[in-house]
């Protein structure tokens, strides 16, 4: 069947625009006729006007024979027979409200020129108009995967004549043939509607609710059965299919059954536990962790030194032991003049020799101590020690010094001339004070 034939095989009429350049009417009026229509000189009661967009003939025209009293005619581009040849049947002109074509505006949101302009063109030959502004359109085309798409939900959603749609769904309308807007759908602002009772809670509830209790806390008197934590931790087993019963109600719900059902359900409770006797602090029981594990101590070592320090002097103590009683037994000494000391000298100016006293004997005589081996001195060591041993001794000879009463040194006798000099300054210096007393 030809596509410009309608159901009873009469051909559509069309009427093309006059001011189009005619080898482009031409060309339309050969693809009509090829497609089964017939092009009428005039504007036909039912059919096609093809016109160019833009310009002021189309206006014009629309104008002058846009009517809701012939809604079978229908303002396309010339365009559109090529578009009807190229998908193989009669566009529908579904985009139109109340006889007249739907006022649509591409948003910027859609970058893409090339999708903007077939956008353009698929709305036109469904019969709508994609030329309006913002403000004027009925439909709004946007990207839904931009912030501006949610933008313009949120600024529009509260004018009922006023849609936001993505691009997508120009292609959809023209699928399914009519237009068919995204529902609305209600969301629930929380809280239960008037009249509206809860999820009531059943005896399998409670048995739930008993086990869960019974495994987590087997005996009250540890406490936290009333806690929040234990019935959040129950909602959260809910991906468990073995949990899947914790979804009937909130935790809070779960928390509240046992508060004030507490009597009756611990009584539930022991049942449960004295029919499985679980160990308290088993695995998985509520309020019980894994014991941190223990840090080994550090122990100090002892360095080599203060150990042989430590047992050297722990070996004297234990082998001479000192008393008070030992220590009493010695008696004070007596004073002895130092050997090579003079004696005091009686007269108006009394010295004091230098006193010297006995050490007593010593306590520790009897306990030996081992002697380090005498280290190995090499020979022209032996030489050089040996050298600096005369020189000392020589030192010694030469500044001997008087014992007793014995002769002065040798290095302390004057020689006779120097005696002969002093003796006459000293009667030379006598002589002058006298003359100066007199």
């Amino acid at each position: 069947m030809p596509i410009f034939q309608d159901a009873n095989g009469m051909a559509i009429k069309f009427f093309i625009q006059k001011d189009i350049p005619e080898e482009i009417q031409a060309e339309v009026c050969e693809t009509i006729a090829s497609l089964g229509g017939r092009v009428e000189p005039k504007v036909p009661r039912a059919g096609f006007i093809l016109v160019q967009p833009g310009t002021a003939e189309e206006e014009r025209l629309r104008l002058c024979w846009s009517t809701s009293e012939r809604p079978e005619r229908y303002f396309v581009p010339y365009t559109y027979v090529e578009a009807c040849k190229v998908s193989g049947m009669l566009l529908k002109q579904i985009f139109i409200h109340n006889g007249q074509p739907i006022r649509m505006h591409i948003d910027s949101s859609i970058a893409n020129v090339n999708v903007r302009a077939a956008l353009s063109a698929r709305i036109m030959h469904s019969g709508g108009d994609p030329t309006a502004s913002a403000q004027s359109a009925r439909v709004i085309l946007a990207d839904p995967n931009t912030e501006i798409f949610q933008h313009l939900v949120k600024t529009y959603q509260g004018e009922p004549e006023k849609y936001v749609e993505s691009y997508l769904w120009v292609k959809k309308c023209i699928e399914k043939g009519q237009v068919i807007y995204t529902p609305v759908v209600y969301k629930n602002p929380g809280g239960r509607r008037p009249g509206e009772e809860r999820t009531q809670f059943t005896e399998e509830d409670e048995q739930h609710l008993c086990n869960w209790i019974a495994a987590k806390i087997p005996y009250k008197e540890t406490g936290g059965r009333t806690g929040n934590r234990l019935y959040q931790q129950l909602c959260e087993m809910a991906h468990d299919p073995e949990y899947a019963w914790v979804t009937r109600h909130t935790w809070q719900s779960w928390r509240e059954r046992y508060k004030k059902n507490a009597t009756r359900l611990d009584a539930k409770i022991a049942e449960i536990v004295e029919e499985k006797k679980p160990a308290l602090g088993e695995k998985g029981q509520y309020g019980y962790v894994r014991k941190p594990e223990e840090k080994p101590k550090r122990t100090r070592k002892k360095t080599r030194n203060s150990s042989a320090a430590n047992a050297s002097t722990s070996d004297v103590v234990d082998t001479a032991p000192v008393s008070m009683h030992t220590m009493e037994t010695y008696s004070v000494p007596m004073p002895v003049p130092m050997p090579g000391v003079m004696p005091p000298v009686s007269g108006p100016n009394d010295g004091f020799a230098p006193i010297m006293y006995e050490p007593p004997a010593s306590v520790f005589q009897h306990i030996s101590v081992p002697q380090p081996p005498p280290p190995t001195i090499s020979p022209e060591t032996a030489r050089h020690q040996h050298a600096r041993e005369e020189e000392m001794e020589d030192d010694e000879i030469e500044w001997q010094i008087r014992e007793g009463t014995g002769p002065p040194p040798s290095w302390a006798k004057r020689k006779p001339d120097d005696d002969e000099e002093d003796q006459a300054n000293k009667r030379q210096r006598t002589r002058y004070f006298a003359s100066v007393s007199s």
